[in-house]
């Protein structure tokens, strides 16, 4: 058994006016490589983490195509909320929905034979920036961003993701032989000093933190790493090439 993880796939199957190649070339026939990359690497005994992000559609009965491509390529996936994800709707609407080889983290963990998994979405923060490393592509055509929120709103929302966090990682089976938390946005930053979220994870004896969100990164340039006993591995989608990565 092999434990990969992945990204920000912005599936639009369902929603094919959705045309994610205005961000760059590395987009085009995005959807094709995640189906041969994926299917290269991954066995039907694997597990694979997708940190959020994962469909262009609005509501959880516009996903019918996207859900059908995931629960088609091999092995048990499981995934956390990532901020364009306008479909994700309550717990029980989302295990009817959801194909038996999809699984979710909210407010809940999920235990794979020896690993345990938590998380959460996460949101903006002040704590860190990217500007660095993230080109900005304008384009008019491209698919519409969240909402714009006050940095008032966002500290609020940014507290209530630590909750769900805290919450889920309390859940964490501290007897596993590895634990691993999903969040979409960075929990750390790129000098992996201290942050609320980073504490959580040490807190909980974190082991792998995987996460997304941040598009158009160099893939030449080596991001994050270890600190304070957790590995910080960033997974979106572009910038591994839809690749998934084996963490464990």
């Amino acid at each position: 058994m092999k434990i990969w993880a992945i990204a920000d796939l912005h599936l639009a199957i369902s929603t094919p006016d959705k045309k994610m190649d205005v961000f760059g070339g590395n987009w085009k026939g995005y959807q094709e490589k995640i189906k041969k990359h994926w299917a290269l690497s991954v066995k039907p005994e694997d597990l694979v983490l997708v940190a959020g992000d994962i469909s262009w559609a609005h509501h959880i009965n516009e996903m019918k195509e996207d859900l059908e491509f995931l629960d088609s390529l091999p092995g048990t996936k499981v995934m956390c909320k990532g901020n364009h994800d306008y479909w994700w709707t309550s717990n029980g609407k989302m295990q009817t929905a959801l194909p038996d080889s999809i699984h979710f983290i909210h407010n809940n963990t999920f235990d794979f034979g020896p690993i345990s998994i938590g998380g959460s979405r996460l949101w903006d923060t002040p704590e860190y920036r990217f500007d660095k490393i993230v080109t900005i592509v304008p384009s008019e055509d491209a698919p519409p961003s969240k909402q714009r929120t006050t940095p008032e709103e966002d500290a609020r929302i940014f507290e209530r993701e630590l909750e769900r966090l805290e919450r889920s990682l309390k859940l964490l089976n501290q007897e596993a032989d590895h634990r691993i938390a999903m969040t979409h946005y960075p929990p750390i930053g790129l000098d992996l000093k201290p942050s609320c979220a980073s504490h959580l994870l040490e807190k909980y004896n974190v082991d792998i933190c995987v996460f997304g969100h941040l598009h158009n990164v160099p893939s030449d340039l080596s991001l994050f790493g270890e600190n304070k006993g957790v590995r910080y591995d960033f997974v979106a989608g572009d910038y591994l090439d839809f690749h998934p990565l084996r963490i464990l």
